[in-house]
């Protein structure tokens, strides 16, 4: 039989499944396979990348601009303060006449709140420019513990001995018997910080001054401050026109609630200090009750406000240094937050002048110097610890002295509680 001679290609072998399986897959040095059909799981996993990416220089963004925002205000809020240099620096000169801390007292602070009569600039609607003088004075005392502060107003017509200070034009005043506030005008802050270290034995370690200007634009920050008014105001050189009850007080109407004498109550400079003590108590209510501290958007007012409107001494002129005292006011309970007067009565030898009472201001000095709680009454309410026989305070160059010299011996064996107000009282209710 003879052969076929048509050629027919080689026969081959089917492949296994391992070369089925090499033949199906991509060489190592072959190109990159095609992209993933549309159904393919890869492509979200890209997209999810993508936004994750776009997400995080987004926040990176905003973190970047609003560490800018709060750098920026940080540094707008600090540069607000005012510095008083020139009273650091008399204050650094006289030293070793100023008084030392207690032992019982490291820790604590004091705080010298001067309200300044000052009419020029901004100020220069409420009277003649000329001499300013210390409208209001203040003694905040600070407890170590953070517990409780005590807030002494000093009258300004109290008769003291005013000690030697330096003027504005660099001369000398010479010690004399005045009214406090003189003390202000004579040599600024410097002397009134003297006048009550001396007057006191307490050791000022900051100071505030605020103006007129500067009061209103607090009162405004916080939306106004609610007071109680026992009887209908109608006084037009304060530009108060209010009725009976309580009442919110804005701006202008504040200031004068605060500074009007003459027209209300009996006319007394000390009645006005309680007016002014209430509405120091209702202003650190408000905050506390309205969450000022806490709330940003409130926040950030009140602290241009205050930043705005003080003039501090170089420990307490910054944002810094503010934050952490109110950080130490925030943690008070009102309950223990206590506003009074040095205890005063008529001058006997000028009964439109004040002098102090004595036992009763030395104790309640030495008190603050040991860094010890008041116990305060409301106005008009007897002392059950009242001391026999209290008697004026001494006058005449020699009234620091036995002030301090009297601190040791006068204490009453109870201590007596004094006239004032805790934050927490509501005011209608102790009229």
């Amino acid at each position: 039989m003879a052969e076929d001679d048509t050629e027919h290609p080689p026969t081959e072998n089917p492949p296994t499944g391992d070369a089925r399986a090499t033949a199906g897959s991509p060489d190592r040095d072959s190109p990159d396979p095609e992209p993933a059909a549309p159904d393919s799981p890869t492509r979200p996993r890209r997209r999810r990348r993508r936004w994750l990416m776009i997400t995080a220089g987004v926040l990176a963004l905003l973190l970047v601009a609003c560490g800018t925002v709060l750098w920026i205000a940080y540094r707008k809020l600090d540069g607000n303060i005012r510095t008083d240099s020139a009273t650091d620096q008399l204050l650094a000169r006289l030293e070793a006449e100023r008084p030392s801390r207690t032992a019982g007292a490291k820790g604590a602070e004091n705080i010298l709140l001067i309200g300044s009569d000052d009419r020029t600039g901004a100020n220069a609607t409420y009277g003649e420019a000329g001499g300013q003088r210390s409208d209001t004075t203040i003694l905040l005392h600070l407890a170590a513990d953070r517990k409780h502060a005590t807030a002494v107003s000093i009258p300004r017509d109290v008769m003291v001995t005013v000690p030697v200070c330096e003027k504005p034009d660099g001369t000398r005043s010479r010690q004399v018997l005045a009214q406090f506030n003189s003390a202000f005008e004579t040599g600024g802050p410097a002397c009134s910080i003297r006048a009550v270290e001396q007057l006191s034995g307490i050791r000022m370690d900051h100071y505030v001054i605020l103006d007129f200007h500067g009061f209103k634009t607090m009162v405004d920050a916080v939306d106004g401050v609610e007071v109680c008014v026992p009887q209908a105001i109608h006084d037009k050189d304060a530009k108060l026109d209010l009725p009976a009850g309580r009442q919110t007080l804005r701006g202008e109407q504040a200031l004068g609630y605060v500074r009007a004498r003459e027209t209300l109550g009996d006319g007394s400079d000390t009645q006005r200090m309680g007016r002014q003590q209430q509405f120091l108590a209702a202003l650190i209510r408000k905050v506390q009750s309205q969450g000022v501290l806490l709330n940003p958007a409130r926040l950030w007012p009140v602290l241009d406000a205050a930043t705005s409107s003080v003039r501090a001494d170089g420990g307490l002129s910054s944002l810094g240094a503010l934050y952490d005292l109110t950080q130490d006011l925030r943690g008070i309970p009102s309950a223990d937050a206590v506003f009074l007067t040095a205890p005063r009565r008529p001058y006997r030898f000028d009964s439109d002048r004040d002098e102090f009472v004595q036992p009763l201001t030395t104790q309640l000095f030495t008190a603050l110097r040991d860094d010890r709680s008041i116990t305060v009454r409301p106005p008009g309410s007897p002392d059950p610890s009242a001391v026999a026989g209290a008697s004026p305070g001494p006058s005449g160059a020699a009234a620091a002295g036995s002030d301090r010299a009297a601190g040791a011996s006068s204490t009453a064996t109870t201590a007596p509680s004094f006239e004032g107000r805790t934050a927490d009282m509501d005011g209608c209710a102790i009229h």
